[in-house]
């Protein structure tokens, strides 16, 4: 019987001093133990436990048996007497036993489980871990650091909850887990802020905590959604949990603004980098979203100092931007938007200087904001982020317009995005032909420069029109407005003498290329014509090639209907040249005939 078994075991090692107990003994007693508890002899076990003739013994041993116990408790939820036995086992074994083998031994119970099953042991075992470490006077730093970077390597394998409904479900555990994370981390916390003594393992003690706030801030709160309502807020699991990790920062580190503002300069301010050196790609994370955190949720955002003008901040929160847009989840590039937006409202229109470009992230955010616009699959973030691209070209200067305008042209690659940036100069230009002062970035010489980017094919007559259509109709209709607006004699614009460069570069080959597209295209309307003709004998797909691309197997109606568009998108473009074209010989014939009346 495997009490008796047990008790033998036990009564064997009760005339033993401790150092005297053998590997054999502590085997022994773990198989009797598990057998007590498989056999269902609960109350037994839990006698022997409290017998005080036992404790050397429990003291030394017991830890095997709290493997067992854990995993009854996570086996059974039933709330019986046999259960309430398991918790006061747990809770006499944590009291009694070595706390460095306890501390092991819940640690490995911890790593064990996978799945929803993870905050299930998280939960159960946080307080007894918490105990154990309590009771640990050397190296308490080094065991605190092993537990919460063993909890946070578990936890992070969690999907985190995305929706208000998913935050309230909580399937997999995790809000609970983070609020149970904060409870067994603020005694620790306490003890550095109250503590005077022993300031080599508080020293010790403040980094392994700073660390776990540093990976909490990347897992979960870096791809975690919060409520934008603020009577949500309140209440939202995951924006607690961020609120009292940024507590701990600023109870146990130096002020946060500092960690910002400090991040990725080479002359630090900031005495807790080591990590930031190890790890940089996982701290520019966590940067990142203690910045959202602070700027765009508005968490601890009194604590930051109110000297700082707007685009200071914008300055150092554009590398943290540019972390969030380079992510591909859409949760995370989704901050990066909205910090943008946070920094960029702060500013007036037309004041951020040109100088700014020069800082890198200040051009290789449009860039991503691009990527943003032309490759996101969700619309909402597609259109935010071209409504992002707007204002941040409405806050730089004109030189700042200009230069941002000529990078993007030569940078997206996209004609659709080259539409969208020949348009704005073509509104800056309006705005300077307006304006009471004169701007050298959007008339004369330097504007000539950058329509040499726009007025142009890019492959000459062989350009795949209809890939590029919605720049060349922007171009044409930017000719046209120029053509237009300026006259001849005044050339406020310099366009007039660039005509004939024009006119050879873009105006020319855009004809050779409509005539070339066109033939091209009533061909294959013809041949699908004949081809839909022996489709419908044999009840089949049929395939057209256009531009030496195939168009996907479709029905031969839906063909003809893609074809029949390319052409209308042709003739557009051929009425919108020819409308220019006219308008040039208007312009030169009328001033020409100003010329000779005035001679």
């Amino acid at each position: 019987m495997a009490v008796e078994e047990l008790q033998s075991i036990i009564k064997r090692c009760q005339i033993l001093e401790e150092e005297d107990f053998k590997e054999e003994d502590f085997g022994l007693f773990q198989l009797a133990g598990q057998r007590c508890i498989d056999e269902g002899y609960i109350d037994q076990l839990l006698e022997i436990i409290q017998n005080e003739k036992n404790k050397v013994i429990i003291r030394n041993m017991g830890w095997n048996l709290v493997g067992s116990i854990v995993r009854c408790l996570l086996w059974n939820d039933k709330e019986d007497d046999k259960r309430k036995n398991y918790f006061l086992m747990l809770d006499l074994l944590v009291k009694l036993c070595n706390p460095k083998e306890l501390l092991l031994g819940l640690l490995e119970l911890i790593e064990e489980p996978s799945g929803k099953q993870i905050s299930q042991s998280i939960l159960l075992l946080l307080q007894p871990l918490q105990k154990v470490i309590q009771k640990l006077h050397n190296n308490k730093a080094y065991s605190v650091g092993l537990a919460l970077s063993t909890i946070w390597n578990q936890l992070s394998l969690l999907p985190v909850p995305y929706s208000k409904e998913q935050i309230e479900a909580d399937e997999y555990g995790l809000c609970q887990c983070c609020k149970a994370l904060i409870d067994f981390t603020k005694p620790f916390v306490a003890e550095i802020i109250d503590s005077k003594d022993n300031l080599l393992e508080n020293e010790k003690l403040k980094d392994e905590l700073l660390k776990f706030c540093f990976k909490s801030l990347k897992c979960p709160l870096l791809t975690a959604q919060f409520p934008k309502q603020p009577e949500e807020a309140e209440n939202d699991p995951l924006r607690c949990f961020a609120c009292e990790i940024i507590g701990f920062l600023s109870a146990i580190g130096d002020p946060f603004s500092k960690m910002i503002i400090n991040h990725g300069k080479k002359k630090r301010i900031w005495k807790y980098l080591e990590f930031e050196d190890e790890e940089d790609k996982q701290f520019a994370d966590s940067m990142a979203s203690l910045t959202y955190l602070v700027f765009v949720q508005g968490i601890s955002v009194d604590e930051l100092p109110m000297v700082m003008s707007p685009s200071y901040l914008l300055q150092f929160n554009m590398g943290y931007i540019e972390v969030f847009l380079r992510r591909k989840e859409e949760s995370v590039f989704s901050k990066g938007l909205d910090l943008l937006e946070n920094g960029l409202l702060r500013i007036e229109d037309n004041s951020l200087l040109h100088q700014y470009l020069e800082i890198k992230s200040f051009l290789t955010v449009p860039q991503d904001l691009v990527k943003v616009m032309t490759l996101c699959p969700i619309e909402t973030l597609r259109k935010k982020g071209l409504a992002m691209l707007q204002l941040y070209i409405n806050k730089l200067d004109s030189q700042g317009k200009y230069t941002l305008f000529r990078c993007l042209l030569n940078t997206s690659n996209h004609s659709g995005v080259e539409a969208f940036i020949i348009q704005n100069i073509k509104n800056q230009i309006d705005l300077s032909l307006k304006a009471s002062h004169y701007n050298k970035w959007f008339t004369g010489p330097q504007l000539v420069s950058l329509l040499d980017l726009v007025l142009i094919l890019p492959e000459g007559a062989e350009t795949d029109l209809l890939q590029n259509s919605d720049r060349i109709m922007a171009s044409l209709n930017l000719l046209r407005y120029l053509i237009i607006k300026d006259n001849e004699n005044d050339n406020q614009t310099g366009l007039w003498p660039e005509l004939a460069k024009i006119e050879n570069n873009f105006l020319k080959p855009l004809h050779t290329g409509l005539n070339m597209s066109k033939a091209h295209y009533e061909a294959e309307i013809k041949n699908s014509q004949e081809n839909s003709q022996e489709v419908q004998k044999s009840k089949d797909t049929c395939s057209v090639t256009l531009c030496g691309d195939e168009i996907p197997n479709m029905p031969p109606e839906m063909q003809l209907k893609v074809l029949h568009s390319a052409l209308f998108t042709f003739d557009l473009i051929e009425s919108v040249l020819a409308r220019v074209e006219e308008l040039i010989e208007i312009k030169t014939k009328s001033t020409s005939e100003e010329n000779t009346e005035i001679k």
